[in-house]
């Protein structure tokens, strides 16, 4: 990931989103972005100095289009507008999520159909710049107009209005500028519509979240690679020749994994030609590539959306310098957005639903071809790891309710003039739920399985499962007697989340981590 984002208006690669929301890369204007701008400013200027009736700019907003504002009040509108939407609930979002939406927001500017002024984009980016987070309610966009009440609270601390989170305090946005050395800035016309109106906090939401289940579906190959060895299950499901004849790409590349990760095990060997240990695996473990595969592709169709919108301009309305018009559309509707939300929503789901299965037969003595019942040390007198499962259960039973798609459920708003809404920021929420559920159902499988394995001494396992095995061991020791397993899930999801037990896997196996 780079180390320094330049914002030119030009499209972003979500790498460089990841890089400004994970770790904080530094964001720098790029070149010629005044020259890009300018022409676009130019005509809004133009239109109030003639007092053209133009949407957003010398009328009100939303139902209130047609009534119309003396083009001497247009600057006081744009403020007026940022207060009013500011009425978000609930906790405050994180802080990746604020720093995604700061850079996305100035990409967007920077592209030169907004007309807005040079200042606007160079505070946003002043914000990132000195971590000056805007504290920005998780909970009252529509995803239609854009996420306005999410976008209100971002902004309003660039006219030194709303709260600011510095060094893990949040105050006053006035107090904080101030000690910053940063004066609040004047909007001007056209300045706070554009400053509101666009997907980018559900975008945000997207390629953050993507990031998240690109490496759950790596972590979901690795998992069932381990109950596969823990099981005794056959690796011949896996088989390139098989998946030739149904060439899904994210099915040959799920069933790629696991080869990967199964290349070399003794275990495996040790019952390869035996046809009489199982005719057939059951599905959970046979069918893992197609499931895992259809979730991946699912997870390009959301990329693909993505990209588009990493370069796309979601204002409204539009200034088209060559022409001199400011034309109103629709670009800010979160429709494609909302259904790639919620299409990864269900693949995450189904990702924690077919590993939920697994534990499940880890756990249980008539189906784990015999493994400890629960993999107790002591039965009876411990319960093992019984309970884990009811958790996997429990938070797959949740995501399954979650999985109910936000893209359908429109709301007419502003008196039925935004008549059809996407709900594209309920769907990113979700997802985050989901996202985290989902890590934890996969650590539950992943401690049983390494349980599992163990079991199988002296039998070894294959060099990309014994390294994730070690590295599960190095956070959390074996189970002897019965202890609180909570701890263990969150250490193991840690490692699911962020990656580092599928890159430990992937080095012991010559792969690129």
């Amino acid at each position: 990931m780079p180390d320094v984002v330049l914002v030119t208006g030009d499209a972003l690669h979500p790498d460089q989103v990841l890089a400004v929301a994970e770790r904080r890369a530094e964001v720098r204007l790029g070149p010629g972005v005044a020259a890009r701008i300018a022409p676009a400013r130019a005509v809004v200027e133009q239109a109030v100095r003639e007092g053209r009736v133009v949407y957003g700019i010398t009328t009100g907003f939303g139902a209130l289009a047609n009534t119309r504002i003396d083009p001497a009040l247009a600057d006081q509108a744009q403020v007026a507008l940022l207060r009013s939407h500011a009425s978000g609930v609930g906790r405050p979002l994180p802080d990746e999520l604020v720093r995604a939406m700061l850079l996305l927001r100035a990409r967007t500017l920077a592209q030169g159909h907004s007309g807005v002024r040079l200042e606007i984009v160079e505070r946003l980016i002043d914000l990132l710049r000195r971590d000056l987070l805007p504290v920005v309610p998780a909970q009252g966009s529509v995803g239609a107009s854009g996420d306005l009440a999410p976008f209100a609270h971002l902004t309003l601390p660039l006219i030194g209005e709303g709260r600011l989170r510095h060094q893990g305090r949040e105050r006053p946005s006035a107090e904080v500028l101030a000690e910053q050395g940063l004066a609040p800035l004047t909007l001007h016309a056209k300045e706070g519509l554009s400053l509101l109106n666009g997907t980018e906090g559900m975008l945000a939401m997207g390629v953050l979240g993507l990031a998240r289940a690109r490496r759950l579906a790596d972590a979901a190959d690795l998992a069932c690679a381990l109950s596969i060895e823990a099981l005794l299950g056959s690796t011949r499901p896996f088989e390139a020749r098989i998946h030739r004849l149904r060439p899904h790409p994210g099915q040959a590349e799920s069933a790629a994994n696991l080869r990967r990760f199964l290349a070399g095990s003794g275990i495996g060997a040790s019952h390869r030609e035996d046809f009489g240990h199982a005719v057939q695996d059951a599905y959970s473990l046979r069918c893992a590539p197609q499931v895992h595969g259809a979730a991946r592709d699912v997870l390009a169709f959301a990329d693909g959306v993505f990209s588009v919108e990493l370069g796309a301009v979601p204002d409204n309305p539009l200034v088209f310098p060559e022409t001199g018009e400011v034309v109103s559309g629709g670009n800010f509707h979160g429709q494609p957005l909302a259904f790639a939300l919620d299409f990864i929503t269900v693949a995450v789901t189904e990702l924690s639903s077919i590993s939920e299965r697994r534990t499940d037969r880890i756990l249980d003595p008539e189906r784990s071809d015999g493994l400890p019942p629960f993999l107790a040390t002591r039965p009876g007198l411990n319960s093992g790891y019984m309970i884990t499962q009811y958790v996997a259960a429990a938070l797959v039973a949740e995501n399954r309710v979650l999985c109910h798609p936000a893209s359908v459920e429109s709301i007419p708003t502003s008196g039925s003039q935004e008549d059809h809404v996407s709900m594209g920021w309920g769907a990113g929420r979700k997802l985050g739920e989901v996202l985290d559920n989902a890590a934890r159902v996969i650590a539950v499988e992943i401690l049983c399985a390494c349980a599992g394995i163990e079991y199988r001494r002296p039998l070894a396992p294959a060099p990309g499962t014994a390294a994730a095995l070690q590295a599960v061991r190095r956070q959390v020791p074996p189970l002897a007697d019965d202890r609180p397993p909570a701890p263990d899930i969150e250490a193991v999801a840690e490692m699911v989340d962020d990656g580092s037990l599928v890159r430990a896997a992937l080095e012991a196996t010559g792969g690129v981590p």
